[in-house]
């Protein structure tokens, strides 16, 4: 932009010449019925001055002014929309490592379930109540837990890598991020759905910037019509120059000028209008991909609305089923350590406990990723 500013003050040049004639020049002239010739020039030329030029009605320079802060606008929109995605994809990396952490977690209470269990198995194998056959199940099932503990150990790991590199941050780094899926159970469970058509898209950066690129598009054809306009400039210089032959002394002339330009394009105007019609055309093919744009991103907030109400449906029943399954659990536990049902019924239950919790965390990850990217398409910062 200061560029642009910058044609708009005077231009001023210093210009500096030197030649040596190496053969001078011969006229010949008729003078009385006799011709005469004489050689014109002298030895040694030289001239120096200052050139001075300032634009006075330039409109294609004054709609580059107009579009360079433009370009401006456009850059910070960009920006805007580098800084929104970032946002979200660490709010996502958030709710991946919340996610990593709560299953490792209810793995966790899974396998310390059935390390429970298995000594209840184990101390009655002994005892001589129990089959060799229902040990040896115990102890595979047990077995069987382990890999999946130490998978979700890792995807702990990587999550919580991921998001420091997202954070700028060494991976290295000795960081503890803190809280859980549960601490927006609540926040779900209150949350007012918005309605689709309540939702607008005035901050959404891709259509932002669209319609600047319009904008753009229509200062350039101000552009086109300013080079075919009339243009005024003033003008000046300041020239000093001097020549003589060699063992002589020089002859000097000062020389100087101020003027007023003006120029007046005539035929221009033929090429102007195809340039006209061609940018026409781009900037009604840049509003149909804005229309595109405008329906898609509709369809995406009725999608991420669709899911956000889905989840909130899921939370609640999973909640309530998540609590039935504990207590069966406890009742199956109790059950089978004074004998009144099998391994199988025990090991049916807790299985059963730690995919409700499992699926209790999903339903709260499904909200709460669904909210940032309904938020990030929205556009609005917090």
């Amino acid at each position: 932009k200061k560029e642009q500013i910058a044609a708009l003050f005077p231009d001023v040049s210093i210009a500096a010449n030197y030649n040596r004639t190496l053969l001078k020049q011969t006229m010949s002239m008729d003078m009385q019925g006799q011709t005469m010739n004489i050689k014109v020039g002298r030895d040694n030329t030289y001239s120096a001055g200052a050139n001075l030029s300032l634009p006075i009605i330039a409109p294609a320079l004054w709609s580059n002014l107009k579009l360079s802060s433009m370009d401006i606008d456009l850059a910070m929109e960009s920006a805007r929309s580098s800084k929104l995605e970032l946002v979200n994809q660490v709010k996502q990396a958030y709710y991946i490592y919340l996610l990593a952490k709560q299953s490792y977690d209810v793995l966790q209470k899974s396998y310390a379930n059935l390390e429970a269990s298995n000594e209840l198995v184990t101390n009655s194998y002994n005892q001589g109540l129990v089959s060799e056959f229902e040990k040896l199940r115990s102890d595979v099932a047990l077995q069987n837990q382990r890999p999946a503990v130490t998978s979700a150990a890792k995807s702990v790991r990587l999550a919580n890598m991921r998001l420091k590199v997202l954070l700028g941050m060494d991976i290295d780094e000795p960081v503890v991020f803190e809280g859980s899926l549960t601490d927006y159970e609540q926040g779900v469970l209150n949350a007012t759905m918005p309605e689709e058509k309540d939702i607008q898209l005035a901050y959404n950066s891709a259509l932002r910037q669209l319609d600047l690129g319009i904008q753009q598009l229509e200062q350039s054809k101000k552009i086109v019509k300013g080079a075919s306009c009339p243009m005024l400039a003033l003008a000046g210089a300041f020239q000093y120059s001097g020549m003589g032959d060699d063992g002589k002394p020089f002859t000097n002339y000062p020389y100087s000028y101020v003027a007023l330009s003006l120029q007046v394009p005539i035929i221009s105007w033929v090429s102007t209008s195809y340039k006209l019609k061609q940018t026409n055309l781009n900037i009604e093919n840049l509003k149909d991909q804005r229309l595109d744009a405008e329906r898609n991103l509709r369809i995406g907030v009725q999608s991420y609305l669709n899911d956000m109400q889905q989840a909130i449906e899921d939370i609640a029943a999973d909640r309530e089923t998540m609590l039935q399954a504990q207590k069966a659990y406890d009742i199956a536990s109790k059950q089978y350590e004074v004998g009144m049902n099998t391994w199988l019924d025990l090991s049916t239950a807790e299985l059963t406990l730690t995919s409700t919790r499992l699926t209790y965390c999903q339903s709260i990850f499904n909200y709460i990723t669904a909210k940032a990217n309904l938020d990030a398409m929205i556009g609005g910062e917090e």
